[in-house]
């Protein structure tokens, strides 16, 4: 369970990562893609934080991620100067493809096409995993 003090920074980075993310897109000249934090979990002694990103379109997302987690430092350094009257120490970055969203479309889709397991019980054998 989170302290409040670990749900205000992460509140905290989630605001200034979009501005961050979404200007470095927008002066990297990459047009049409939205890069959004979805979450932000700070561990229990602030030293580190997982950000999980949606970024769309979906086929863009592996090499974007690469290009995020190459400029962690660049990220890191713009963060400190922002919430430097906020925090005393940035806490290390780890960022994340987040594919909640991708999951629950695949499910309906399935729920509303042919591939519907619950129509066509056939369908279950090739869904288990191994």
């Amino acid at each position: 369970m989170e302290s409040n003090r670990q749900k205000k920074i992460a509140g905290i980075l989630q605001q200034d990562l979009v501005d961050v993310l979404q200007r470095a897109a927008s002066e990297g000249g990459l047009k049409g893609i939205i890069i959004s934090v979805s979450k932000v979990s700070v561990t229990v002694d602030l030293s580190m934080a997982k950000v999980y990103l949606s970024i769309f379109p979906n086929k863009e997302a592996e090499p974007l991620l690469e290009g995020i987690k190459s400029n962690k430092p660049l990220i890191r350094h713009e963060l400190a100067q922002r919430t430097r009257h906020q925090l005393r120490r940035m806490p290390q970055l780890e960022f994340f493809i987040d594919d909640s969203l991708e999951y629950i479309d695949g499910i309906e889709r399935s729920l509303k096409g042919e591939e519907n397991p619950l129509e066509n019980p056939d369908l279950l054998g090739k869904r288990k995993k191994s």
